[in-house]
């Protein structure tokens, strides 16, 4: 007999017909599994429901699915706080539940990514528990332990991205310990190779169910300063380039010491070597730093003994992005990580949905979402694409009443949270509670939720999940979109444009970012747009017409 909790099930990740590059130029559809499909009816989506809409998934187009944190928990942080990183949490369902998910993504042709959280636990877990109960026991040292200062106040000056200080007394141990997020949370120590060795059997863990790659939470955590520096004031000019809200006082410091270390490459070498005993395994890392995300990026993914790719945070905070802007972010990428792959993303569990931060208010919302999506999806680089955002669903507004995120708690009115990006996936616009649950749900859904519902758009042929599908089969087919080289990138006031090629194919991306038409001069007369029904621009002679809002893909044979 096998022990549920180490039982191998390697049979499901099989070696043949692996591609080791699966991963580059994937397209990733994000999962937060408590608000995708209930299937038990307690409100609370589950792994089992997952699996039972793997199919929607598949059918949609994309490569692999990124399945948010599932492991056994207290839930303060909802599943980023882990009690036992080798069990699934009861809500969610049981070992069992995880390889029949497996499987049937397999089955489906779906690569499987989970989100492992590494640099924190939660304060119940076992290592916490015994770290916690004395000065002197074998796991004394695995967490980031400190005494007072001699007044009694903190080590240093580190803040929590939560509110308040990063460091809480315990009375056991009459020291404070580290905590980059909830007091709950407590930061792992990973100068202690113990520790190290403990997380890379966590992974080993779970590659050995059959997993094909992790999403790493805030990648560049790990590792915090050995001497606990003081973190210098930001300027007030840079405070607006920070992942946190305004009103929060995280924002008030350069974290060069409590994150960001330069011990944390031999670690990820490390972690990179267990993935490569694998066929074909990758990672994709959040590096959690506004500031210096693009060279942490570049570090990270240098060579082939880091993570295969990273996305930091240029398309998931701030207002719309207009065609310099965009440029900015692309030749930034170019000249700071040549030699890296991005993943790219506009959406989503942390940010307010896009269709809300950058078109809530647009003249021509649905042509906007459309022109933004064939812009993520021509891009050099893998893509995450996070649930609900081929519905075009705004951010849910939230009463406090109903709030759940501890965050939102926290800094509300002027920051509402996370919570208006994870409320439950809308499946039939008539059903009881948008056919998510036969209870109620967590979180409560608006009904501009239920008119965008799937049901509604996957039999509309001009929805925009059909444009996602669509546009998607167009990717498969054309692979300089895939692994193809960006180059001749130019951007004017309404503008972009740049050439996505391999060896075989050559394509010219145009976007009008703009409310007026455009008109560009193309090579030849033998240009071709690659979709007629998805991109409307239309060739006389050798120039198109763009209309506003509009983008098309064109090969040049």
């Amino acid at each position: 007999m096998h022990d549920s909790k180490t039982l191998s099930s390697t049979n499901n990740n099989p070696e043949q017909n692996t591609d080791k590059d699966w991963w580059r130029g994937a397209v990733i559809y994000q999962v937060y599994p408590r608000s995708y499909q209930d299937s038990n009816g307690d409100g609370i989506g589950d792994l089992a429901g997952l699996t039972s809409r793997l199919p929607y998934i598949a059918d949609l187009g994309v490569d692999a699915v990124w399945i948010s944190p599932f492991f056994k928990s207290p839930m303060k942080d909802f599943g980023y706080d882990v009690s036992d990183y080798r069990d699934i949490d009861p809500i969610f369902g049981k070992l069992k539940d995880f390889d029949k998910m497996i499987k049937t993504a397999h089955g489906l042709g779906l690569k499987i990514m989970i989100d492992l959280v590494l640099s924190h636990t939660a304060d119940v877990h076992d290592w916490f528990i015994e770290s916690r109960g004395s000065r002197d026991n074998p796991r004394h040292d695995w967490y980031v332990w400190a005494d007072a200062k001699p007044d009694g106040t903190a080590p240093n000056n580190w803040l929590s991205i939560f509110g308040g200080p990063a460091w809480t007394w315990d009375t056991t141990r009459c020291q404070y310990y580290m905590h980059n997020f909830l007091s709950s949370q407590p930061d792992l120590n990973f100068h202690n190779p113990e520790v190290q060795d403990a997380v890379l059997d966590v992974a080993r863990f779970w590659l050995d169910r059959g997993v094909d790659g992790f999403r790493l939470d805030t990648i560049n955590f790990y590792f915090c300063d050995q001497q606990l520096r003081d973190n210098p004031a930001l300027p007030d000019s840079e405070r607006n380039n920070t992942i946190a809200p305004e009103v929060n006082p995280y924002n008030h410091q350069d974290h060069l010491y409590d994150k960001n270390q330069p011990e944390n490459l031999a670690f990820l070498e490390r972690l990179r070597a267990v993935m490569d005993e694998y066929p074909a395994v990758a990672a994709v890392g959040e590096v959690g730093d506004a500031q210096y995300g693009m060279q942490i990026l570049a570090d990270y993914t240098a060579g082939d003994n880091r993570m295969q790719m990273c996305y930091s945070f240029e398309f998931l905070s701030g207002d719309a992005p207009d065609a310099p802007r965009i440029a900015e972010v692309l030749n930034t990428f170019q000249q700071q990580a040549p030699d890296s792959w991005s993943c790219w993303a506009f959406s989503n569990h942390d940010v307010v949905r896009h269709a809300t931060r950058w078109a809530e208010n647009h003249p021509k919302k649905d042509a906007y979402l459309r022109l933004m999506t064939t812009l993520i999806l021509s891009l050099e680089g893998s893509v995450c694409l996070y649930q609900g955002e081929e519905l075009g669903l705004p951010e849910a507004d939230i009463a406090f009443k109903d709030l759940q995120d501890p965050y939102g708690i926290t800094f509300w009115p002027t920051f509402k949270g996370r919570d208006g990006c994870r409320t439950p996936m809308p499946w039939e616009k008539n059903a009881q509670n948008v056919g998510f649950s036969q209870q109620k749900p967590w979180l409560p859904v608006p009904k501009s939720h239920a008119r965008k519902s799937a049901d509604q758009q996957i039999n509309n042929k001009r929805s925009l999940h059909n444009f996602y599908r669509n546009l998607l089969a167009v990717r498969r087919a054309n692979p300089a979109l895939i692994k193809g080289k960006l180059t001749e990138l130019h951007a004017s006031d309404t503008l972009l444009q740049f050439v996505r090629s391999d060896e075989e194919q050559r394509l010219l991306c145009l976007f009008n970012i703009s409310d007026q038409p455009v008109e560009v001069a193309l090579l030849s007369e033998q240009m071709q747009t690659l979709d007629k029904k998805l991109f409307k621009g239309k060739i006389k002679g050798n120039v198109i017409t763009l209309p506003a809002w509009h983008a098309s893909i064109i090969s040049e044979g």
